[in-house]
């Protein structure tokens, strides 16, 4: 069975958007961060002197598995929702609201860099060796926070994931709202 596919898109500018983002062990993108340390770039090389991380947030197109109530299926966000989500999180200074695996705010965490790539060869972070389409979401992460870095050195953390509120939805919803009603019809027929 096809799993629906549900595009997620911001509708209202002064609500929607990314509000957070997360460090987790297990990606929703599937997309690790790196860190980094100097000019040697390579997942997990630990820099004690500038703690910075960097990996993408979000990649135009790419399905995301979710599950609500029995409802299974896959969202995903287009590139110019991605653009817009990285504008309105640095418009409304969301820098440092991280959160840890989405359950506690975590203090001594900031983003510092936040961009789109535009070429894949020429980008940032194809010289970080990371798979990045064009029109994701790439951001770099300071991090302050000692306990935060230790998770992160021991592998605890592997990427980012976004928090956000979103449309498109409702689709999913009226989906379900339809299937009842066609049954509820079937039956009152027979």
């Amino acid at each position: 069975m096809k799993l629906q596919e549900v595009e997620l898109f911001i509708e209202d500018e002064t609500e929607d958007g990314v509000f957070a983002v997360s460090l987790v062990e297990n990606p929703a993108i599937e997309e690790n961060f790196i860190a980094l340390s100097g000019y040697k770039m390579e997942l997990k090389v630990v820099d004690d002197e500038k703690r910075i991380v960097t990996g993408l947030a979000l990649v135009p197109e790419k399905r995301i598995y979710r599950k609500i109530k029995e409802k299974e299926f896959n969202i995903y966000f287009s590139k110019e929702t991605i653009y817009k989500t990285a504008e309105l999180f640095m418009k409304k200074l969301n820098l440092n609201n991280v959160t840890s695996e989405h359950e506690r705010p975590v203090k001594g965490v900031s983003v510092i860099e936040s961009w789109i790539v535009e070429d894949t060869d020429k980008d940032k972070t194809a010289l970080y060796k990371l798979e990045a389409p064009v029109g994701s979401w790439a951001i770099t992460m300071k991090v302050y926070n000692e306990e935060e870095w230790q998770k992160i050195k021991a592998g605890d953390y592997k990427g980012f994931s976004i928090e956000g509120i979103y449309q498109g939805l409702e689709a999913l919803e009226m989906s379900d709202v339809k299937e009842d009603i066609i049954k509820q019809l079937k039956n009152i027929i027979k």
